[in-house]
C-alpha cells in the first residue's frame, strides 16, 4: 500500500520535500494557502525529476499522487508523515501545530523543518511535533537532522532512510541544532569579511569551493584536520595549531551591524557576481555539480554516496519477462555531450551494467570475484539506432547467444523512452581465474545457471545485428 505524507508550508523547503517523498513513490498532500503554490512547488519538481534519478543506476519508484488542498483537515487524512515548512516565527509555528496535532492522525510522525527552534519550544503550546530539519536542496542532500523524542525519531529515521535520505539525531536540543550552527559562525566571519573590505562576496565563495569546501564534501571536519596532522595524527594536529584558537582571528561572537549600506553592498556584489544567471538556472547549475561529486562519493562508498548506495541497494530490482531486465535507470545529464544526447562512452557502460546484472543472476557476484573468479570482456560491438537524452528512462534486455565452457557471448538491447531499441551492444566474454590472472572454467554452479539462460534464449530468434563487424552492409 502506497503510503501517505503531508507537506504543510510549499516554500522552497515544503516544495523540496514534496519532491523527496513523490518521486521515491509516496503519495504526497499539500495544504498552502498560497495561490501561487502549485505553480512554484511545480518548478522544483521540475527541476527533482531531472536530478535525482540521475545519482541512481536503478530506477526510483513510479512517482506518487500530489494533490493539493485548501482544507488542512483533507490534506492530513491517511497522512503517516506530516512536514510543516512554515516561515521561522514561533507564534505562526504554534498556530499551525495545533491544527495539525488536532487533525492528524495519531499515529503520524509530525515534523518540524526549522532550522532554529528547539523541540520543547515547538511543543510548549500541547503540539505534539519532533525537529526534522533539512537542507536545501531537500530532493538531493541527505541530511536531516532529528531533534525530539527518543522513539518518535527512531521511526522516523527508519522513513527517512527509506527515501534515501540521512538522519542524524541531535542527542541534545540546542539553537539551530548542529549544522546551521556552523554556517553561523562561518556566515558572522563572511560577513566581517565583506563589510571590512577584505574580500568581494565572489571572493569568498572562490575559498570555500575552491579548498576546504571540496574537502568537507567526502570527509568533514575531524577527519580533514586528522589528516592535517600527518603521521602523528589528530595529538599533533591539535597541539600544533590548538594555539591558534587564542587569537583574535575571527570576530565569531560579533556581529556587524546589517545596515541598509552594508546590505546593498553584499547585495551588489551578490548581483554582480551571479546575478547573469535565473534562480531557476541557479539551482539547475547547483545540482548538476551536486550529483557529479555525489556519484563520485559513490564509487568510494563515501559521505552523501554511502548513503545512496544504501538507498539504492533497497531499490527492487528490475523484473523481466522473455528476456531478463538488467538495466533500468534514468540518463543523467553528465552522460551527454556538445551534441545533446547520450555520449557513445556510456552506451558501453550501460552494457557494462548490464553485463554486472546479468552475472550477478547466474552467480557471478561479489562473493564470487572475491573468491577469485570473474569472467572478463574480451570484445564489445556496439550499434547506434537513435539518440538517448538526458532523463530518458533507459531499460537494458540481455540475452545469451551462448553460455558454455569458458566463454559467454551477451547480446544486450538499449530500449530508449519510447520503448524502442536505440542501440545494442554485442559483448564476448571468457572466464577467468584471478589468481592466476589466466582463463579457467567457472564454477558448476554459475556454469549450470549460465547454461540455463543458454538454453532458454535459444528458443528465440536470433537477434536482428548479431555477429556483424564494423562497415557490413545492412
Amino acid at each position: 500500500m502506497t503510503q501517505k505524507a503531508t507537506i504543510v508550508g510549499g516554500g522552497v523547503i515544503g516544495g523540496g520535500w514534496v519532491a523527496r517523498f513523490l518521486l521515491n513513490g509516496w503519495n504526497v498532500s499539500v495544504f498552502d494557502p498560497d495561490p501561487e503554490a502549485e505553480r512554484k512547488i511545480g518548478e522544483v519538481l521540475a527541476n527533482a525529476r531531472r536530478a535525482l534519478p540521475a545519482l541512481y543506476d536503478k530506477a526510483l519508484p513510479a512517482e506518487g499522487r500530489l494533490t493539493f488542498h485548501d482544507d488542512m483537515g483533507d490534506a492530513l487524512t491517511g497522512a503517516v508523515w506530516v512536514q510543516e515548512s512554515v516561515p521561522e516565527r514561533l507564534a505562526l509555528k504554534h498556530s499551525i501545530h495545533a491544527q495539525i496535532s488536532e487533525l492528524a492522525p495519531a499515529e503520524a510522525i509530525i515534523g518540524s523543518s526549522t532550522s532554529g527552534f528547539k523541540p520543547s519550544e515547538l511543543n510548549e503550546k500541547g503540539a505534539r511535533v519532533v525537529v526534522a530539519h533539512p537542507f536545501n536542496p531537500v530532493y538531493l542532500l541527505p541530511l536531516v537532522e532529528l531533534v525530539g523524542h527518543p522513539g518518535i525519531c527512531a521511526r522516523a529515521s527508519d522513513i527517512l532512510r527509506s527515501v534515501g535520505m540521512y538522519p542524524l539525531t541531535v542527542r541534545k536540543e540546542i539553537d539551530a541544532h548542529i549544522a546551521d550552527r556552523f554556517l553561523e559562525a562561518v556566515w558572522r566571519e563572511a560577513l566581517w569579511l565583506v563589510k571590512d573590505g577584505v574580500a568581494t562576496t565572489e571572493e569568498i565563495d572562490e575559498a570555500i569551493r575552491m579548498g576546504f569546501g571540496i574537502r568537507w564534501a567526502q570527509m568533514g571536519l575531524f577527519e580533514t584536520y586528522r589528516i592535517a596532522g600527518g603521521e602523528a595524527g589528530m595529538k599533533h594536529f591539535m597541539a600544533q595549531f590548538g594555539p591558534a584558537l587564542e587569537w583574535p582571528w575571527t570576530k565569531l561572537m560579533d556581529v556587524p551591524e546589517l545596515t541598509d549600506d552594508l546590505v546593498d553592498l553584499i547585495a551588489g556584489q551578490s548581483d554582480a557576481q551571479s546575478g547573469h544567471m535565473s534562480i531557476r538556472e541557479l539551482e539547475r547549475l547547483r545540482d548538476d555539480n551536486l550529483i557529479g561529486m555525489m556519484r563520485a562519493l559513490k564509487k568510494t562508498n563515501s559521505g552523501a554516496g554511502g548513503v545512496l548506495n544504501a538507498h539504492e541497494a533497497a531499490l527492487p530490482d528490475p523484473q523481466g519477462g522473455e528476456l531478463p531486465v538488467t538495466v533500468d535507470r534514468s540518463i543523467p545529464q553528465s552522460w551527454t555531450d556538445y551534441n545533446g544526447h547520450m555520449n557513445e562512452a556510456h552506451y558501453v557502460e550501460v552494457s557494462a551494467q548490464a553485463t554486472d546484472r546479468f552475472m550477478e543472476m547466474i552467480g557471478a557476484d561479489a562473493a564470487y570475484v572475491a573468491a577469485g573468479n570473474s569472467y572478463f570482456t574480451v570484445e564489445n560491438f556496439v550499434q547506434y539506432m537513435s539518440e538517448l537524452h538526458a532523463g530518458d528512462r533507459l531499460t537494458v534486455t540481455t540475452q545469451v547467444l551462448r553460455g558454455d565452457g569458458k566463454k559467454m557471448h551477451l547480446f544486450h538491447r538499449l530500449h530508449g523512452q519510447d520503448g524502442e531499441v536505440a542501440a545494442t551492444v554485442e559483448t564476448l566474454l571468457l572466464h577467468m581465474d584471478l589468481n592466476a590472472r589466466k582463463t579457467s572454467l567457472p564454477t558448476d554452479e554459475v556454469a549450470a545457471n549460465l547454461t540455463a539462460h543458454a538454453e532458454n534464449h535459444a528458443q528465440l530468434p536470433q537477434p536482428e545485428g548479431a555477429g556483424r563487424y564494423i562497415g557490413q552492409r545492412g
